[in-house]
């Protein structure tokens, strides 16, 4: 697979053996590795050429222009982020089959030899009265059941094809049901996560229930560790922890993520894997998180993650109900709400580059 990306940056896999291309307009300072070599990006009226690269050339074209043009056995795509946390979105709205197999996802999503992402969305046309259905392909080509800042993402995704100005909501199916995101004056996305599920069968987890059918503050052993977890689900499983059994509150920064992440993820009483939110309080309305999510590893920012740890925060009595909460990647802004029971998210999402890739 060789991949252009147009607009912003070039980008190809070793395959070919031709880049060059002159960028006609102001370009952030971008940096890529590229089969171990980086490359700096730094300047208007930009020619750059090397080996080992190739390009297509460059159109200034609008959202919906670039997204329409058909060619065989081309990919044509977006680049957003929701705090770091980014996707490839693909305008899939003239079928419900995804346009690339998850193989395929898999290649897109490598950080050296493809565009790089935690994963690939798609916008398809809606079913059951929904305005669109969102499907995902993760990194390593699971399809997860929804992602909340890839539901920012889309969203803005949305009123760029769209043409939409201004505040616009609308309702998306997913696998974890529908979801209604709202695109607000200033830019923000305000999504509707609806109910968490604590049900523990329905997390899903093996652990038994300790506070009704709920697991709250339960010991689950790690690696020899006992940890306190509470188990919540967005449509997609989470296991929430603010330290070890032992009484030590953690301190997230100094956490081996890439040691103990993957051991929860995989550990046997979560049938169907599970993200883990390793949890600091810096107040009642203020929390820091670190994420090892499902299928992606680690990442600079999840959006259930970020309303799961509220949820379980409020449950073991440790926040109130609206907080902020620190990623890697920057706040989310989210509302566990009492009188309907829903949780609201709000927070950015971010074009970054349009991309074309051959398949």
């Amino acid at each position: 697979m060789e991949i252009a990306a147009t607009n912003t940056v070039i980008l190809a896999s070793p395959q070919s053996r031709q880049f060059s291309h002159t960028f006609s307009r102001s370009l952030p300072s971008l940096r890529f590795n590229l089969s171990g070599r980086n490359l700096s990006f730094k300047s208007t009226n930009l020619r750059v050429s090397a080996t080992s690269m190739s390009a297509f050339a460059a159109e200034k074209l609008s959202p919906e222009t670039f997204l329409d043009k058909k060619e065989s056995g081309i990919l044509h795509f977006v680049k957003y982020h929701g705090l770091g946390n980014d996707f490839i979105l693909v305008d899939n709205r003239d079928s419900s089959e995804p346009k690339i197999t998850q193989e395929q996802a898999v290649k897109l999503c490598d950080r050296n030899f493809g565009v790089g992402a935690d994963g690939v969305i798609f916008a398809m046309p809606g079913v059951n009265g929904a305005d669109y259905t969102m499907r995902i392909f993760n990194s390593d080509g699971s399809e997860p059941e929804m992602c909340g800042n890839g539901v920012r993402c889309f969203a803005r995704f949305i009123a760029e094809i769209e043409n939409l100005q201004g505040k616009h909501s609308f309702t998306i199916h997913t696998g974890a049901g529908l979801i209604i995101p709202e695109i607000q004056d200033d830019g923000q996305v305000k999504v509707d996560m609806g109910e968490p599920i604590l049900r523990a069968e329905d997390v899903p987890t093996k652990l038994q229930g300790n506070k009704g059918e709920s697991v709250v503050g339960a010991e689950l052993v790690v690696d020899g560790v006992s940890w306190n977890v509470t188990c919540v689900s967005m449509g997609n499983p989470h296991c929430i922890t603010f330290g070890t059994k032992d009484g030590q509150d953690l301190r997230v920064d100094e956490l081996k993520l890439s040691e103990i992440g993957p051991k929860f993820e995989h550990h046997e009483m979560f049938p169907a894997r599970t993200n883990t939110e390793f949890v600091e309080v810096l107040s009642r309305s203020h929390l820091k998180m670190r994420v090892w999510e499902r299928g992606a590893g680690a990442t600079l920012a999840c959006g259930t993650g970020a309303c799961a740890l509220v949820v379980a925060a409020v449950l073991e009595g440790r926040t109130d109900r609206k907080c902020t909460v620190d990623l890697p990647g920057g706040p989310l802004e989210i509302e566990w709400k009492e009188e309907d029971n829903h949780i609201y998210m709000t927070g950015p999402a971010d074009l970054v580059f349009y991309g074309s890739a051959l398949l």
